[in-house]
């Protein structure tokens, strides 16, 4: 699909990886509807896109509520009609072990990104699918593949938002919309910041992995949108421990234990 004059809508927008693929999108001649529930901060952002030439506009939500969702889709399908492009990007939670998660912030696990991304997909699904064209982009954690230990909620969380994204897959098949799934090895953006003690739980095996940009991660949300991918594992380091954890998961799974977080 080529981007210019399309129209992207990108969840997360505010910051990382659905900031910078708001710009990238933007200059490749699309116009971008940002979400997030900072008005301030996707206001801010949007400027500097138009500022350089790009179609922004924002829609301000909190994907955690199932009524500020039908809501946002209403007001995209009246405005704008149909995206061409769905990016889910938002993402919430610490890592933390099950029992030391806090039941309301649990079901915030939940709620963002598996229940966000699957309520706002069910809900401009049908004018997409009555166009007959367009695809969805879910953006996910590695943690989806390989779990590790002191990050239950988070990582059943990733799990379900893989599950939406290969059923969905099936289910849309011979539609003329297509699924994809973008997995980043860890980002160096905000969410560290937003989440303390997050990164001191990453296990040291993954240091054998380098790190992203979120302008990398844009750069990888086009590249399956543009080249109609169904799945992009990224950098290289990581794809191969994803086929490691699927030939060999006992010692994946061993590793991801011994180099992590223990009490």
């Amino acid at each position: 699909m080529q981007l210019d004059g399309k129209t992207v809508l990108i969840t997360g927008a505010s910051q990382g990886i659905g900031a910078a693929t708001a710009e990238l999108v933007a200059a490749r001649g699309a116009r971008v509807v940002l979400v997030a529930r900072s008005a301030q901060g996707l206001s801010e952002h949007a400027e500097r896109i138009t500022a350089t030439g790009g179609r922004a506009v924002v829609q301000t939500a909190d994907l955690a509520d199932s009524a500020q969702i039908v809501a946002l889709a209403e007001r995209v399908l009246g405005e704008f009609g149909p995206p061409d492009v769905l990016v889910n990007n938002a993402g919430v939670g610490r890592w933390l072990f099950l029992d030391e998660t806090e039941q309301d912030e649990l079901t915030g696990m939940a709620a963002v990104p598996y229940l966000a991304a699957a309520r706002l997909t069910r809900e401009l699904l049908p004018a997409m699918r009555e166009r007959g064209t367009g695809r969805i982009v879910n953006v996910n954690s590695p943690i989806s593949r390989m779990p590790i230990p002191g990050a239950t909620g988070y990582t059943s969380a990733r799990y379900a938002l893989r599950g939406l994204t290969a059923a969905l897959r099936l289910d849309l098949r011979s539609t003329g919309i297509g699924v994809s799934e973008v997995i980043p090895s860890k980002v160096d953006s905000q969410y560290w910041v937003n989440n303390p003690g997050a990164e001191d739980r990453v296990p040291s095996i993954s240091q054998l992995i380098p790190d992203v940009t979120p302008e990398q991660c844009a750069a990888a949300i086009v590249s399956v949108i543009e080249k109609d991918r169904a799945e992009l594992i990224f950098p290289w380091q990581l794809k191969a421990f994803e086929i490691g954890s699927r030939l060999f998961p006992g010692m994946t799974h061993y590793l991801a234990w011994k180099t992590g977080t223990h009490r």
